[in-house]
């Protein structure tokens, strides 16, 4: 049986619980320089934690689904292929792209 993970809701990665607590403010953090360095017209609004209600009680199954769709918010289309990207390798791969 494997160990019970939990997606970070900013980069998608999953990590044990008590791991995440200590990567997610890093993760963010990186997000924001990373963003600020983001031409105008890529910057994303800085993303939230969700939030699971699921009749009162919420699984982890629940909450690593909701992170992981928070994640994957973040990506960007290329304009050539249609692949999707963290807006920062979206610039790198848009120069290669045919």
């Amino acid at each position: 049986r494997r160990p019970s993970f939990r997606v970070c809701y900013i980069c998608g990665r999953e990590f044990g619980s008590q791991s995440l607590s200590i990567h997610e403010p890093q993760c963010l953090e990186k997000w924001r320089i990373e963003n600020n360095h983001l031409p105008r017209h890529l910057r994303r609004p800085e993303p939230r934690k969700p939030e699971v209600l699921t009749g009162g009680s919420h699984t982890l199954r629940a909450e690593n689904e909701a992170a992981y769709q928070s994640a994957q918010a973040q990506l960007l289309p290329c304009g050539n292929c249609g692949r999707t990207f963290f807006p920062d390798h979206l610039i790198v791969h848009e120069k290669c792209c045919r």
